[in-house]
């Protein structure tokens, strides 16, 4: 087994702890450098909304997007590992994030009910998903009929992400940046 391979579960879903600390190290220096407000304000949180930060990891966007969605929206923070939701609990407390649920997911299920958000964003982490149908199939299960997936590419090509998702059934892609696919559930 390769060196990044145990550091950061390449083409794992669930990274070893050891990287999970590195990468949340790596990631509060560069939201040091680089506030999360400016790539978040192009996705379009408005205040209410119901919002589901899908691989959260150590929670980099969640005071953010706590605060974009205000005291009438919520902030479900999604993650598969568990130190990712004990670093969240940290967060939620020393910020005082009163709208923000932290969620372990079980593989690619999450105790969150049926048609809850109005938007899923879900950054750096498709890249480490085994089982695309089954993770689609999920965000398809929670988002609103007229709620927006936000998906990065992550560490993988733009063409291997558009496939991934037209392939699914249940998502269309409605625009696309340099940084994310913004995409909207098939209504059947």
């Amino acid at each position: 087994m390769k060196l990044d391979e145990v550091m950061f579960g390449k083409e794992r879903e669930s990274m070893p702890d050891i990287g999970f600390r590195m990468m949340s190290l790596w990631f509060r220096l560069y939201y040091f450098f680089n506030p999360q407000g400016k790539y978040l304000n192009s996705i379009g949180i408005k205040p209410g909304n119901v919002v589901i930060d899908y691989g959260c990891g150590p929670g980099g966007y969640l005071a953010w997007t706590s605060e974009a969605a205000g005291t009438q929206g919520k902030v479900y923070a999604v993650d598969i590992h568990k130190l990712a939701i004990k670093s969240v609990e940290r967060l939620i407390k020393r910020k005082k994030l009163k709208n923000v649920i932290p969620v372990l997911a079980d593989g690619y299920s999450c105790k969150i009910e049926d048609n809850t958000a109005d938007l899923i964003y879900a950054i750096d982490m498709f890249h480490m998903v085994e089982d695309v149908k089954s993770f689609l199939d999920e965000l398809y299960r929670i988002i609103k009929m007229d709620g927006v997936l936000i998906l990065e590419d992550g560490h993988q090509p733009r063409e291997s992400s558009r496939k991934k998702i037209n392939s699914s059934g249940k998502w269309v892609i409605t625009k696309e940046n340099k940084r994310y696919m913004k995409c909207i559930p098939i209504n059947f």
